[in-house]
């Protein structure tokens, strides 16, 4: 038994971030950064118009079934290799040291990808719902895609500026955002189930089927492809929602206990979020009052809440929403910011951006490389009527890639895997694991369709383009660079299985 320290340095490298952190907080940065009202709120109008309520509600269940596959073989490997590289780390470890720096390589740019796409469409989204809230408001204002970033930029700062003050600063705000997103989010859905004069029927939350993915609206892919073309694209308002979950993985290094806290608190995450979510998800839609002004309606959830309370109630209640949309895009960025630091530190990035500041303990350089980049991903809304989703997709499709690849790795490479004290056992694992990788396969496919038609340069997903750029560009750097200098992350020689994999450094690093 190592202390957390001694683990650490055992897989190379030194304590520099403040370890303050216990497993309840641990949980709490993945479940905030989940967050089911945030996919919920902001995704309610592509779910309502793309599937309906049928595809919202049984893909909720389709989803969490699977994605809690891949939080139950991510959880075994962070038990084992609790740091805050996260899924790169973990792709290297398990790998065979002649492909180690590989697969470390091309996890990090997915999972980086991956990243800042959720940093931005949480933070984007945020702004969104601050402008369909404040044109609600106030009719003279008009909410134009260059006022949406303005009020984007700025809620970027603020989540810059706090996680400058580092892990003790967070520390409150995540104590905060699981009252909020637990008590606070159940009381707003059975405000709304009790205040909602008619409900709707169980045939209409699980059947009621919707496509108007076509023009101005209209049929659209149901017509030209099929029924179940409309419901895969649609599952992306349930995928979606359920991501972020590595934030557990990578704020394990200020957590004590990481090897068992880490996992708890991506499989804690996962089960809460999916009760909570599958609760706000019946709460709305059963309470539905005229199904086709709130479909139409440019923030449905909003629609909700004017038509059962007012528009005094629903100010109120829809602002408690948007502080809980606030905190998960902070800890979407601290996630972002760890991950970067860790790649950084292992030379992924520029090694510039491995610097922890000495007084606050935080690695203040990244955090605003995260906040930079993910500013610039949501350029493209200003002529993209799809930017949104596709941010949404690009943080799917890039995270959920990196989560599989290391699990991909521990199946194609068995004897590689040391586990930790979370671990399921031989046989279990390797269903989780095969389980885990069909349905990213799965995923990545469906979310690179588009899901509007026609297509056009307006209602392009450009999904693929971002993905096919970050694999395309990491494999074309490796070959012509990067297999020369990156040599994956830095840890002891003997820490798989007692085999000797040629360590970078035989101390740990400091940078």
């Amino acid at each position: 038994m190592k202390t957390d320290q001694e683990l650490l340095e055992h897989l190379g490298y030194e304590q520099e971030l403040r370890r303050e952190w216990t497993w309840v907080q641990n949980f709490g940065a993945s479940f905030s950064l989940i967050s089911v009202i945030t996919g919920i709120t902001t995704l309610f109008s592509y779910g309502l118009n793309t599937g309906g309520p049928a595809v919202i509600a049984c893909g909720w269940l389709v989803v969490n079934f699977f994605t809690f596959a891949v939080g139950l073989a991510m959880a075994e490997v962070v038990s084992s290799v609790p740091t805050s590289g996260g899924p790169y780390h973990w792709a290297a470890v398990l790998s065979p040291p002649k492909y180690a720096a590989f697969a470390a390589w091309i996890t990090g740019w997915f999972n980086l990808l991956g990243q800042i796409g959720v940093t931005t469409g949480v933070s984007f989204g945020c702004a969104q719902l601050i402008s369909t809230l404040a044109a609600t408001v106030n009719p003279d204002f008009v909410a134009t895609p260059a006022k949406t970033v303005g009020i984007y930029a700025a809620i970027l700062v603020s989540h810059g500026l706090v996680n400058t003050f580092g892990v003790r600063a967070l520390k409150y705000f995540n104590n905060s955002s699981i009252i909020l997103h637990s008590l606070g989010i159940s009381a707003l859905a059975i405000a709304v189930l009790a205040k909602a004069p008619t409900h709707q029927p169980a045939s209409f939350v699980f059947g009621k089927f919707v496509d108007a993915t076509g023009p101005d609206g209209g049929l659209g892919w149901s017509v030209r492809a099929s029924p179940a073309y409309v419901a895969v694209i649609g599952i992306l308002t349930s995928q979606y929602t359920i991501t972020g979950f590595d934030a557990s993985a990578h704020m394990s290094e200020e957590t004590t206990n990481a090897a068992k806290s880490a996992p708890i608190g991506v499989i804690m995450s996962l089960g809460c979020s999916f009760v909570f979510g599958f609760f706000v998800i019946l709460a709305l839609l059963f309470s539905i009052q005229d199904f086709e002004k709130t479909r139409q309606a440019e923030q449905p959830v909003l629609q909700i809440l004017l038509e059962l309370f007012g528009e005094k109630g629903a100010v109120v209640l829809f602002t408690l929403i948007l502080v809980c949309v606030w905190h998960c895009g902070l800890f979407c960025l601290t996630s972002n910011s760890r991950m970067m630091y860790a790649f950084s530190r292992d030379r992924g990035i520029p090694r510039f951006f491995a610097k922890v500041d000495e007084r606050f303990q935080s690695p203040v350089r990244t955090v605003w490389l995260a906040a930079l980049l993910s500013f610039c991903l949501a350029l493209p809304s200003l002529g993209s009527s799809v930017a949104f989703s596709a941010a949404t997709s690009i943080a799917t499709v890039g995270l959920y890639i990196s989560y599989s690849l290391p699990v991909l790795v521990g199946l194609i490479f068995p004897d590689y895997f040391q586990k930790g004290p979370f671990n399921l056992g031989r046989i279990p694992s390797k269903i989780v694991a095969v389980l885990c990788c069909g349905w990213v396969a799965f995923i990545t496919i469906v979310f690179c369709l588009p899901p509007q038609t026609p297509v056009t340069t307006e209602t392009l997903n450009y999904t693929p383009v971002c993905v096919a750029i970050v694999g395309g560009g990491a494999i074309f750097a490796w070959l012509v660079s990067a297999r020369k200098w990156f040599t994956g992350p830095v840890h002891l020689g003997e820490i798989i299985n007692g085999v000797n994999r040629d360590p970078i450094e035989a101390t740990p690093q400091k940078v």
